[in-house]
């Protein structure tokens, strides 16, 4: 009997086009200051692929470095090794060009501005570069928590895929993720985002749309409250800090918790939040206004309302904060 001629299996196979994909294979993201850089680096240890845009070289280097850096902390508490450092960091990739978005699934906005202003301006356009360079079906998504995703989304052709997701300003790498919906967001959208959160390990809390979401309306009365003890004279600011910390069961108090954030987006905070709801609350502290306009905004330059050496370690009270007192400034 003549032998049957062999067959590639290949040819059984799915083409490349048409095997099966997941859901979120590559993940895109628009601006790595410090939350989109804790941002790339959660995506990327899930083992999702993740491009980022930045404005740049320079920025593209500052951020695969601060990633790399923190990544080396881990690593230093025994958190991690360091085949799974390259692991993640070559899963990471910065990019100038909108065009590196086009097969993404899910591209999130992160970018930093100055005022709402400004703010809503700038990422409308953001909103817009994508749209253009992406499928009808990605995702767009903001993690901008101050402006809402309806006002965001407003002028894109297809604006029911957008989405509110919002990682947690104090610690991006905590257990909770918000997300909230536009008016225009369809169910298909939301609950594959809730899916995208699932695939972090995150708790997904479903949030209706409103500026300042749950986190940070809570974060900033907190901050706003203390500043007022603190010029008060009821306590000094380490006693209020360890006070807020020890009841709550928390790693820092509200004045660390600022300084961590940075004092420049707090204030960001305060102002989209009093501009939106007019409620006295949310109206920046006095002492918050003079740190940012001294620019002592935190960990970052080194003062804040606490200063801090090479490493980020906390010293002492900011010696700006007594001659304030002096001022009675309220």
């Amino acid at each position: 009997m003549a032998d049957k001629k062999t067959e590639p299996i290949e040819q059984y196979g799915l083409s490349k086009k048409d095997r099966p994909k997941t859901l979120f294979s590559k993940v895109g993201m628009v601006g790595c200051g410090s939350v989109g850089q804790a941002i790339a680096r959660i995506i990327s240890c899930r083992g999702i692929e993740i491009v980022f845009i930045e404005l740049s070289e320079r920025l593209i280097k500052q951020a695969m470095e601060l990633i790399e850096c923190h990544l080396d902390l881990m690593i230093q508490r025994w958190g991690m090794t360091p085949a799974e450092k390259r692991g993640i960091l070559s899963r990471i990739r910065g990019t100038l060009d909108y065009e590196d978005l086009a097969d993404c699934d899910l591209v999130i906005e992160a970018i930093l501005s100055k005022s709402r202003e400004h703010s809503v301006g700038i990422r409308k356009e953001v909103f817009k570069l994508i749209e253009q360079h992406v499928r009808p079906e990605t995702i767009i998504a903001t993690n901008s928590t101050t402006l809402a995703i309806t006002e965001l989304s407003s002028e894109l052709e297809h604006n029911e895929r957008c989405v509110s997701l919002h990682f947690s300003p104090i610690s991006p790498d905590s257990g909770i993720l918000e997300v909230a919906r536009g008016l225009n967001t369809s169910d298909e959208a939301y609950n594959r985002v809730l899916t995208f959160g699932k695939l972090l390990s995150k708790v997904v809390i479903p949030v209706d749309e409103s500026p300042g979401l749950i986190s940070v309306r809570l974060l900033t009365v907190i901050i706003n409250e203390a500043c007022q003890i603190y010029v008060e004279n009821v306590a000094t600011l380490t006693d209020i800090d360890l006070t807020l910390s020890s009841s709550l069961q928390s790693k820092q108090g509200p004045f660390e918790m600022a300084d961590k954030i940075g004092l420049d987006r707090v204030l960001r905070y305060m102002n989209n939040l009093y501009g939106e709801f007019g409620d006295i609350r949310y109206k920046a502290n006095p002492i918050i206004k003079k740190l940012v306009r001294a620019n002592q905004l935190g960990r970052k330059t080194g003062k804040g309302f606490y200063e801090y050496d090479a490493n980020g370690n906390r010293i002492k009270p900011n010696t700006l904060l007594s001659k304030t007192l002096t001022e009675r400034v309220y």
